[in-house]
């Protein structure tokens, strides 16, 4: 019994000395490039002498990536057809991307959600999560660097700020924010903008007429948001099988995210959005030789409402190969 005593107490000997050794050194030296994620809610990284650990919230496992790991340069499989990317649809109706089936043994996958986090930031901030399973830390967080959205949500802060309300229609039912329409009715004759999410099995049916059967009023209402005719929607760019590219360009770029909404809530007229489109906004098309402003009616040909964009492979200008250049608008 003594031996064993004392054979334990010199391992703990041993492992107290070890770890008095170890504070006393400095903190390994990483090479190569790194990223941070401190705001990130669904994963952290961790980079050690050689290897990098990706701890994933979301399916609560580990990735662990030595230095030496290849780049990916070509995306080669896509689990499913629908995407809101020109240059992966024309990759794949070439056939550079095949279409793989996520529960066969040989598709290795990692969960990829930056849509359940919180905030635009958040979101962004996944592009470091890709960066680290291709080693390309450095192009990273340059791209997320160079977003400015705090910035640029920071000189909102002295203007004014306009009522918004975010709506869906589903069932018959309107509901604001998980609240029912027929309690928060009253409070429409307040709001200034309406952000209609209403699904829609084909975005480019959606019209300001389907908004109003379904609110129930007419053109010619008191509502300030129908005079003031500010009344959007996020699905102005869609791809095959009406995907919106609201799920997919959208959380990549979230700078125009917030580029859109600041056009939103305060219209200028200078911008065009990208993701939203005005249900509200009506484009008159004019027949040649008419003379402004002596503007009469039979010069108008058609009067269009703002539809939205259809993204097809044609509309890829880039290799594959090619890493795309964000939109960088100015940080002001």
């Amino acid at each position: 019994m003594a031996c064993h005593w004392s054979a334990a107490l010199l391992w703990l000997w041993a492992a107290l000395l070890l770890r008095l050794a170890a504070v006393g050194k400095p903190p390994a030296v990483v090479a190569g490039p790194v990223s941070r994620a401190e705001e990130a809610r669904l994963f952290h990284m961790y980079y050690g002498q050689g290897f990098k650990v990706i701890k994933n919230a979301w399916d609560g496992k580990s990735y662990l990536l030595m230095q030496l790991l290849g780049v990916l340069e070509n995306l080669k499989g896509i689990t499913s057809p629908q995407v809101a990317s020109q240059c992966v649809l024309q990759a794949y109706a070439t056939g550079n991307v095949q279409l793989v089936n996520r529960t066969d043994t040989g598709c290795n996958f990692t969960a990829y959600v930056p849509f359940k986090e919180d905030t635009p930031l958040q979101r962004a901030k996944w592009i470091k999560y890709l960066g680290t399973f291709t080693n390309s830390e450095d192009r990273a967080n340059a791209v997320y660097d160079a977003l400015c959205l705090s910035k640029a949500a920071a000189a909102l802060s002295i203007r004014f700020k306009p009522i918004v309300a975010w709506v869906e229609f589903t069932e018959g039912v309107w509901t604001f924010v998980r609240e029912s329409y027929k309690l928060q009715i009253a409070s429409l004759r307040t709001v200034d903008v309406v952000i209609d999410q209403t699904y829609a099995s084909d975005p480019a049916e959606y019209k300001l007429s389907t908004f109003l059967d379904n609110i129930d009023v007419g053109r010619d209402s008191c509502f300030s948001f129908i005079t003031n005719q500010s009344i959007w929607r996020f699905d102005k760019r869609i791809g095959n099988s009406k995907t919106l590219d609201w799920s997919d360009g959208a959380i990549s770029q979230p700078q125009l995210v917030l580029a859109d909404q600041i056009e939103v809530f305060f219209r200028t007229g200078n911008y065009t959005t990208v993701y939203f489109r005005n249900l509200a906004k009506i484009c008159a098309i004019f027949s040649p030789g008419y003379l402004f402003p002596y503007i009469e009616l039979n010069h108008i040909i058609t009067i269009q409402e703002e539809g939205v964009t259809e993204i097809g492979p044609e509309m890829c200008t880039r290799s594959i190969s090619t890493a795309m250049e964000p939109t960088i608008l100015p940080c002001q």
